[in-house]
Formats: structure tokens, sequence, C-alpha cells
């Protein structure tokens, strides 16, 4: 099952982080595309542990207004949340700062984002850890994904890059922000499982039932071609990663299905 192997491996993956930490709270990440089950395993491993302080890297995202300022300042494509550069990294440091700092009894509110209002929730309204936890677990898509090299940056890889970003400012900027602020966030980490899609196709698969779980029914046909659009935003980065473009001390290869089919070495 995959729960169970997928569970192997996050807890190899912590024993490692917790060798590097030497006193230190741990800081693991979960990645993987759209619809892996990145939370899934995360909220699993922490509901049979005690003291776990779980974060999503969903949960820092820029709000309207902020990715409005990017999209009229640096590029259009930058409105929709997600690829880098659309999340507020100075909060998850933050809160990671806060979690490895807490002294007992004292609480840490973690941020939360509606993603069917597309807003951050209300700080008052934020789960809140008390007292120092004994682990910190991350998931996000594009925790420890690389920047790519400039040339690989000059073709687009679908029709959303070739008709909306011909120049190739967007992806430039995206690429940059690996480069800077997401490279010194995914530094912090002591190790990261990589979950990885048999191939980018299922992607659109996974995410539909991702979004019929948020809402409670199926999808109607222009639903899942509005999500088929969304996910173009993130093709490039989630290629480049199942390419290699990564840091990860585990990969855990899943099946259509999700089950985990093979467990590799990783290189970080």
């Amino acid at each position: 099952m995959m729960r169970h192997a997928a569970l192997a491996a996050l807890e190899e993956v912590i024993a490692l982080a917790r060798r590097r930490a030497a006193g230190r709270i741990p800081l693991v990440g979960v990645a993987g595309p759209q619809g892996s089950g990145k939370t899934t395993l995360v909220r699993t491993y922490a509901s049979l542990h005690r003291n776990i302080a779980c974060l999503s890297l969903d949960d820092v995202y820029l709000d309207q207004a902020a990715r409005g300022r990017l999209a009229r300042t640096v590029h259009p494509l930058f409105a929709t949340r997600g690829p880098p550069g659309t999340h507020d990294l100075g909060l998850m440091g933050s809160c990671l700062d806060a979690l490895s700092r807490a002294g007992a009894g004292e609480p840490t509110p973690l941020p939360a984002f509606d993603k069917l209002s597309d807003q951050p929730l209300a700080r008052c309204d934020w789960p809140v850890m008390d007292g120092a936890p004994d682990l910190i677990l991350v998931d996000g898509w594009c925790l420890g994904a690389t920047p790519q090299a400039p040339d690989a940056l000059l073709r687009p890889v679908n029709r959303l890059e070739a008709e909306r970003d011909e120049a190739g400012l967007w992806r430039s900027a995206v690429n940059r922000c690996l480069a800077d602020d997401y490279a010194s966030l995914f530094a912090r980490f002591d190790a990261i499982l990589y979950l990885r899609a048999p191939d980018f196709g299922i992607v659109h698969s996974w995410r539909c039932e991702q979004e019929e779980g948020l809402l409670g029914r199926a999808l109607r046909p222009p639903e899942r071609e509005r999500i088929g659009e969304f996910i173009l935003h993130f093709e490039r980065v989630t290629r480049h990663m199942m390419a290699g473009g990564r840091r990860s001390a585990l990969e855990a290869v899943l099946s259509p299905g999700r089950d985990v089919t093979e467990v590799k070495q990783g290189s970080g």
C-alpha cells in the first residue's frame, strides 16, 4: 500500500534529518507534483506522532492584491498562484524561526490559505502549535527545486508559455526566484522526500481528484478544462524536478494510483 511504503520512506528521511540537525529541531520537506499525496502523507505521519508542527508552502501564497502587483510590474502570469514568486517566503521563514525558538507552552500561529476564496485566512483563524515541536514537516510542490540553465528557458514547454510568455520574461523571473529566495529557504531543510509522478500527464487527473475533494462533488467538463489550463503554469518546474532538477534525500516513485513502486537515494 502507498500509505505504508510512503510512510516508511518519510520515516527514513526524518531519521536522516535528525542526525543532520544535531540538537536542532529537524526541518523536513515533502515535495512532489500537484495531487501526489504530499499533504495527506504529512498529516498521516503527524496523526501517528505527537508534537509535530505541520506547514504547507500552499499556506503562504501571496494574496490576490500582492499577486496583482506582480502581474502589473513583472508579468501578467504572476496573477496565478503557485509558481515560484507567488509565495510569501518571509512569512514562511518567520514561522520557521518562531517554531525553532518556541519555549514550553508558547503558542506559534501557523499560516493558512483558503484555496476556494484564493485568499489567506484571517490570522485569528490560523491553527496554533503549542510549545516547541519535536519535528517540523513542510509539504510543497516545488520544495528543493533548482533553477534551470539559461538556455533551457529559450524554448516554451507548452502553449501557455508559447502564447502568453513569448519573450520568456515570466519563466526567467520564476527561474531567478528559484536561484535566489527559494534557494535560501530550501537550504534550511535538513532533508527532503520527493514523490515522483510516473509522468507529467497524470498530474491533471490527480489535480482534478484533489479539486473534487475540496468541492465534495464531481467536476464538470469545463472545470476539468480550467484545471488543465491551471497546471500549465507548473509544467516547466515539475518536468525539471522529475528530470533531476531538485535536491532530495530520497525519491519515492509513484504509480498512477499513487502506490510507491520504488524508493531511490536522492542527491541531497
